[in-house]
């Protein structure tokens, strides 16, 4: 599906990530891995840090940072905002929903409609969407969409094709009418049929949590893994990226009306570094309009992308507009991208979550 939104803007974004931070180097000697085949390994997913969340924090603390941070620089009262967007696949609780937690734990109006939405990779921009078409529909003038993960907590740490790239972090983004914004474009596609290539098979109800469920072994590719731990098939994953992908960039283009020359930067989820490299080749992307924040976020799922924004194009959207497009792709499958005129706009500073901060279990 496609839409076009008028009358939003992005106020501002800020990111959180927990303080604590796991090298390449020290996922893979934790392995047994020799130097060699950790910096084949790093040269290939572009990570070298992770930041890790410990025991006891949650998504929803980091979250909770940045959304503090990001109303305190903008100087916006929390009870002017009415609609709450969670994007997560790490809830604090099967139920209530983690955006009611946060609601109440942000000081938001009871006014506030709040929401959790249970998507990966695409999970910023169909946040983006939902929140902008609230405010577009007329039925609120501020949004707030929070998006993270604490992915660290479903990856076997003996699991190579995982341990090295994924890693925990959160953000905030504001978004507000504004008549005189230009429009928010929009491509949103899905395809169920990828589920069984980057999912956690156990844990859910289809496949409950069993005594067999906690163990970890080696599975068919040696890889010591447990039901509870995400699985990924590297290689179905690329292929589908670069199946759908470049299409969906080149539909992109033709709804906004842009040409490649207007497009200031390209901001995609951070997959890893192969894969976007061969993305921007197949998808015509100039090399130089390509934002990554892998080697210090890693995969960071739908907080990948306001993570990059705020830390690798700050300085430029606190001065200036800038013409962005936005695109996530990945668990589902499900994927999206939109192009926005932004800036200049608040980017806050990097929050770092310590132990301390994390809220008490309820």
């Amino acid at each position: 599906m496609t839409a076009r939104l008028h009358g939003v803007r992005l106020a501002g974004v800020a990111s959180a990530v927990p303080a604590q931070a796991v090298t390449a180097d020290e996922t893979g000697a934790a392995m047994g891995m020799t130097v060699k085949e950790i910096q084949k390994v790093a040269k290939l997913t572009g990570v070298q840090r992770r930041h890790i969340a410990p025991a006891g924090m949650c998504t929803s603390d980091i979250a909770e940072l940045a959304a503090n941070r990001l109303l305190a620089d903008l100087q916006w009262d929390p009870k002017s905002v009415r609609t709450l967007v969670m994007v997560t696949q790490t809830p604090d609780y099967d139920l209530p929903a983690t955006a009611c937690l946060l609601q109440d734990r942000l000081d938001l109006s009871t006014e506030c409609a709040a929401v959790d939405v249970s998507l990966g990779c695409s999970g910023y921009v169909y946040g983006l969407w939902l929140c902008a078409g609230m405010i577009a529909a007329g039925s609120v003038d501020r949004a707030l969409l929070l998006v993270g993960e604490t992915l660290s907590l479903l990856v076997s740490p003996q699991d190579r094709g995982t341990a090295f790239l994924f890693g925990d972090g959160a953000a905030a983004t504001a978004l507000e009418k504004d008549g005189h914004a230009p429009p928010m474009d929009f491509v949103l596609e899905t395809d169920g049929k990828g589920k069984d290539s980057l999912i956690v098979p156990a844990g859910g109800y289809r496949n409950p949590v069993t005594a067999d469920s906690i163990e970890r072994r080696p599975d068919a590719e040696g890889r010591l893994r447990r039901p509870l731990d995400l699985y990924m098939d590297g290689a179905e994953v690329l292929r589908f990226t670069l199946e759908r992908v470049p299409s969906l960039v080149e539909k992109l283009l033709a709804v906004s009306g842009w040409t490649m020359d207007q497009l200031d930067a390209f901001v995609p989820h951070q997959a890893n570094r192969f894969m976007l490299h061969l993305l921007i080749e197949q998808s015509k992307i100039p090399p130089e309009k390509l934002v990554l924040s892998l080697e210090e976020f890693g995969n960071t799922s739908s907080a990948s992308i306001p993570l990059t924004l705020t830390h690798g194009l700050a300085p430029r959207l606190r001065q200036e507009t800038m013409r962005l497009l936005l695109a996530g792709f990945g668990v589902g499958w499900s994927w999206g991208a939109v192009s926005v005129t932004c800036g200049p706009m608040v980017m806050s500073d990097l929050v770092l979550a310590v132990p301390a901060e994390a809220a008490p279990a309820a």
